[in-house]
């Protein structure tokens, strides 16, 4: 005879409270996989070297060591659990590249009534800014909603984020957003310049996106459109 059948049987409030949180389901943490952001942040290194030397800030090579100097520690304070130097790492490391992409921009703006850039300098230009605005914005996004991921892993159900993605209004059981469904809501967002199938609830996140569509409206409309032109 099982304890909690004997403790039904004399059924007082003590007993009954004992039932009730034995028999209550453990809830499961799951860790999300940092790697994908990682690779993120190296291919917007990568992609800085795709752009001419005229269109970005100091030398090429700059950014590289600035990152993996706080990307390492970033992974390492991870998997120490030391949640708070990770998030604060992950914010310093997401301003350095969101600053520097946006210098860039602001460097090819200023230079195309000068003519300086040739068509195919303005084509790389605009395929190199496009892909950092979207993994740039991509990794925003993971970074900020719902808390972060350090605070999503510790969730059964991801409920209350600043986007509503199509799992969230089935209530699919235990999904939590990754950093592949960000990057897949910042692709949408630089393509078509709104967002698809991902109703944005929160203000900061509306106001994020309306930055990252205008980014992408100059890259693309403007400098892409500019160089064929010229072709």
């Amino acid at each position: 005879m099982s304890i909690g059948w004997r403790l039904a049987k004399r059924a007082t409030p003590d007993n009954l409270r004992f039932i009730s949180i034995h028999k209550a389901p453990i809830r499961e943490e799951s860790y999300e996989p940092r790697w994908p952001a990682s690779v993120a942040m190296l291919a917007i290194v990568g992609l800085r070297f795709f752009l001419p030397s005229a269109l970005t800030i100091g030398p090429d090579w700059i950014t590289a060591p600035l990152v993996c100097a706080l990307l390492i520690p970033s992974m390492v304070m991870h998997y120490r659990h030391q949640h708070r130097a990770n998030q604060l790492l992950g914010y310093i490391l997401l301003v350095i590249v969101t600053a520097d992409m946006i210098g860039s921009l602001a460097l090819l703006i200023s230079r195309l009534p000068a003519h300086k850039e040739s068509p195919r300098d303005l084509l790389l230009a605009a395929v190199g800014l496009w892909s950092s605005n979207v993994l740039v914005f991509a990794s925003w996004y993971w970074r900020l909603d719902g808390g972060g991921p350090n605070v999503r892993d510790h969730l059964a159900l991801h409920e209350n984020g600043a986007f509503l993605f199509p799992q969230m209004q089935i209530r699919q059981r235990g999904w939590k957003p990754g950093f592949v469904d960000y990057l897949f809501l910042a692709f949408n967002t630089s393509t078509a310049f709104s967002p698809t199938d991902v109703p944005v609830l929160s203000r900061w996140a509306k106001v994020m996106m309306m930055v990252q569509s205008c980014i992408s409206l100059g890259t693309v409309v403007i400098l892409a459109a500019r160089a064929v032109n010229v072709l």
